[in-house]
């Protein structure tokens, strides 16, 4: 009785926490604030959570992209065997679980985001090159000097849009700046922070430009207190950024300097104007150097990304900005400036931070990320993009959830015409059995998927042939003439071997399929190698506890219905 008393509160301390595990709750997430105060927040765990195949996602196929950076054909199986694991690092930091990212032929990258809906993000995290330079804002005019040479290129290039009479009036010039914008009443600031001078602009360099004819001095505005500063109407933008990938213009960009883009975008004069920068082209640190970035908001700076260096490249970046104080640091990530150039107030050491400005905290969140990931080796392009609707996922549900109601119902049947009370023994334990799967699949923080679904199906027919063994081998001891005790203790004991042999096997060769498989059948495996595991303890402990607690209500019994 004390055996028995033990077993029963195993079987029913192991039920407990099986459901403990199947029960959603909260958890609660610690991170640091920019404050440097650690935070927390609380989020809620759903276990078993659906594939993609059950309930939709994203699914990707990634390429190198060739326009960007030509590699030779032989090249290529290497530059995507380290694009992989890039991709990898920066999809298991999303926090998704049980994506799949994993190399399809030679020449592409297959990437399946379960549960998410966004493509365009999802294409973005991928494919971002992540390459960030810090470089500072030119403070020598060198743009100004150039539009003349710039405009002069294009006329000689037969690309120069020509404007009938009486046309559309011409963006303001760079000679009337920022300034001629503000001017006349306007009640807007200036992009450097300050009300607007009325008059000339007095940067150096803007009165020495003549003519303004040119798509270049005729669309690009100067003026601003930011040294290297520049604005293009928005409708001029795609104009302009075809000019300066002309490689005639290319050439005709100062030595040591660089025209780049940036993300920010400002009205004046009641028009969007898009922000454009000369800067320095050598580097004083690049995304190389960093080990560690985190998203943050600050009262001040509003949405953030915070950024930790390296030993050796935060040295090098505090000598850098030690040099450049009062300067401005343009912070460039793919070829964009992040947000306006902040001045140098001091020397910078390890660490440091992205001011994204508007941008929401996704955005900084995926930055971060991506920065943690680093840059990808090549460059990508994303050459299949499938959103998998949760239509398709909830027929999936419905037909796997057929199945295995229709597999169980057959199987209580069987079970239970052909070993009659032993059966429904078994039933019994069949469905404790389904619990520990659950709860072990949840335990893992596994996923479940349409072939899970298939394993789970599986194991459901290997735990009944567990029990077959198990009353086979009873019914011989019954038939020799032996107590209905000893049969029970001998069918176990003999049935053992043979059923450990069996599930050992099925687990290596599941095993096997976990390794070298694909998500999908990587799903397929764990949940059979759980449902294996869970089937042996339910027939071989739980369904021989029910036989005990019978003999033990039935004070011996003399005959066993099976």
């Amino acid at each position: 009785m004390s055996n028995l008393k033990y077993r029963l509160l195993t079987v029913l301390a192991s039920i407990l926490v099986s459901v403990w595990f199947l029960v959603p709750r909260n958890q609660t997430v610690k991170y640091r604030g920019a404050d440097g105060v650690l935070h927390e927040t609380v989020e809620r765990h759903i276990p078993l959570r659906r594939g993609l195949d059950l309930q939709g996602g994203v699914h990707l196929v990634l390429e190198v992209d060739q326009s960007k950076q030509a590699i030779a054909p032989d090249k290529i199986p290497d530059a995507i065997d380290r694009a992989l694991k890039t991709v990898r690092t920066r999809i298991e930091g999303f926090g998704v679980s049980e994506s799949v990212v994993q190399k399809a032929g030679n020449d592409r990258i297959i990437v399946e985001i379960p549960g998410f809906d966004d493509p365009e993000r999802a294409e973005r995290l991928v494919k971002s090159q992540a390459f960030l330079e810090f470089q500072i804002t030119d403070k020598s005019g060198a743009l100004d000097k150039v539009l003349p040479r710039f405009d002069q290129i294009v006329a000689q290039s037969g690309m120069a849009p020509t404007v009938a009479k009486g046309g559309a009036k011409p963006a303001p010039t760079a000679a009337g700046g920022l300034q001629a914008l503000l001017s006349g009443g306007d009640t807007a600031r200036s992009v450097g922070g300050g009300k607007a001078d009325s008059g000339k602009a007095k940067t150096p360099g803007i009165d020495t430009l003549g003519a303004k004819t040119g798509p270049f001095q005729s669309s690009i505005v100067g003026g601003s207190a930011l040294p290297g500063e520049y604005f293009v109407p928005f409708d001029k933008v795609a104009e302009i950024e075809t000019y300066l990938a002309m490689p005639a213009i290319e050439k005709a960009v100062p030595p040591g300097k660089r025209i780049v883009w940036g993300t920010d975008s400002t009205q004046m004069g009641g028009q969007w104007y898009r922000a454009l920068y000369m800067v320095d082209a050598h580097d004083i640190a690049t995304g190389d150097d960093i080990v560690d970035a985190r998203p943050s908001q600050t009262p001040t700076d509003g949405t953030v990304v915070e950024f930790e260096m390296s030993n050796v490249g935060g040295r090098k970046f505090r000598i850098e900005t030690g040099k450049h104080v009062g300067d401005y640091m343009a912070i460039i990530l793919d070829g964009r400036v992040m947000g306006r150039p902040p001045v140098i107030q001091s020397a910078i050491g390890t660490r440091g931070q992205i001011t994204l400005g508007g941008r929401g905290l996704a955005a900084a969140q995926d930055l971060a990320l991506v920065l943690r990931a680093g840059a990808l080796p090549v460059p990508l392009r994303v050459a299949q993009s499938v959103v998998i609707g949760p239509r398709l996922g909830k027929d999936s549900i419905h037909k796997g959830l057929t199945a295995g109601a229709i597999a169980i119902v057959l199987v209580v049947l069987v079970m239970g015409i052909y070993y009659r009370f032993a059966g429904l023994l078994a039933v019994g334990g069949l469905a404790i059995f389904v619990l520990y799967t659950m709860a072990t699949l949840a335990g893992f923080d596994a996923v479940l998927t349409l072939p899970g679904l298939a394993g789970l199906v599986l194991s459901i027919g290997i735990a009944v042939d567990a029990n077959v063994l198990i009353f086979e081998r009873i019914r011989e001891e019954l038939d020799r003439g032996k107590t209905v005790r000893t049969s029970i203790d001998e069918g176990f004991r003999h049935a053992m071997p043979a059923i450990v042999d069996s599930n050992v096997s099925t687990i290596l060769t599941a095993a096997v399929l976990y390794q070298w498989g694909s998500g999908p059948v990587k799903g397929f495996a764990v949940t059979l190698i759980a449902g294996v595991a869970a089937s042996m303890i339910s027939a071989i402990f739980v369904v021989r506890t029910f036989f005990l607690v019978w003999l033990n209500r039935s004070r011996g019994a003399r005959q066993l219905s099976i």
